[in-house]
């Protein structure tokens, strides 16, 4: 991590600050092109404002894919999730893409609850998150790909197992195959 401050990465990085809210910015060393950004905190609705002009200025640095490491981010509000989506629209209309890594469950939780899980795409590893960026699916076999998170492919509801088979989504009944390499598929009953 660099220590001489976000302002070493983006020039004017942190100019503005806000008590809500601290964002660490890191470079991703083996990818061009993207930028590792540590949300800390809340974001609510008296600092998304903030959020949303604080990645603009890295969007306008010329980073084209953004890793919102959420491990510290303790909230998210309904504006705080429109900030993110505003985001999200504003990268794609550039080509450009983002995600999410490390979400706690309460803050997940929150984008469920408001519907917008599907709009976004959530890691628990930043391998994962980083070939998602890319573009590329992460190197399989996978060691130790249990237990495993992931999205229902139908509903998007996020589920857990600790061990590869046959499983039925609690919100949609979709029937679902996990296998011992942690990939994720419906299943039509027919094998």
């Amino acid at each position: 991590m660099d220590f001489r401050g976000n302002n070493a990465i983006i020039d004017g990085f942190d100019d503005e600050k806000n008590d809500g809210l601290s964002i660490i910015l890191e470079s991703c060393e083996k990818e061009s092109g993207c930028i590792k950004l540590f949300l800390n905190n809340r974001i609510d609705n008296y600092n998304s404002a903030y959020f949303q002009r604080a990645v603009e200025k890295v969007v306008e640095a010329g980073y084209r894919h953004l890793l919102f490491c959420c491990s510290g981010l303790s909230y998210v509000s309904s504006t705080g999730i429109g900030a993110f989506t505003f985001i999200l629209k504003t990268l794609q209309m550039r080509g450009s893409n983002m995600a999410l890594l490390g979400i706690q469950s309460r803050v997940y939780d929150i984008f469920e609850l408001l519907g917008f899980t599907s709009f976004f795409s959530f890691f628990d590893r930043e391998d994962e998150a980083l070939s998602s960026l890319r573009g590329t699916k992460a190197e399989a076999p996978r060691q130790n790909a249990f237990p495993l998170i992931f999205a229902c492919p139908k509903c998007s509801k996020r589920l857990k197992t600790s061990k590869p088979g046959k499983f039925s989504c609690s919100t949609c009944k979709t029937k679902i195959v996990v296998d011992s390499r942690g990939n994720v598929r419906t299943w039509d009953g027919v094998s």
